[in-house]
């Protein structure tokens, strides 16, 4: 942790990932920085692991940064099961809510 409170969130050499994870945070209202987004052109001169962009965020935005980003790479934790569309009897994974051969709605009963 910094003096001013912040903890480094994510850290990768892919900066379109980092971006992704950023925005991600930005879209549930999740304040962060981001930073070395200009050193990777200093690997070899500086240590690798210094060159890597990262995210940073306030410590008391931690814990839901870290689900947010758990989410962003892994998925949700909860995935609806498969269903079977009423209409014309198509299988359907759990994330439609209507069915992609007949636009019925899914039945959440």
């Amino acid at each position: 942790m910094t003096a001013s409170g912040e903890l480094c969130l994510f850290a990768h050499s892919n900066a379109l990932l980092v971006s992704h994870v950023r925005n991600v945070l930005q879209a549930a209202g999740v304040d962060c920085e981001l930073r070395n987004m200009a050193l990777g052109g200093g690997a070899g001169e500086l240590p690798l692991s210094e060159c890597e962009p990262e995210i940073w965020v306030a410590a008391r935005h931690y814990g839901q940064a870290m689900a947010l980003l758990h989410e962003a790479l892994h998925g949700p934790d909860d995935v609806p099961s498969s269903w079977y569309c009423r209409q014309c009897g198509e299988t359907l994974d759990g994330v439609f809510d209507a069915c992609w051969q007949c636009s019925t709605p899914r039945n959440k009963e």
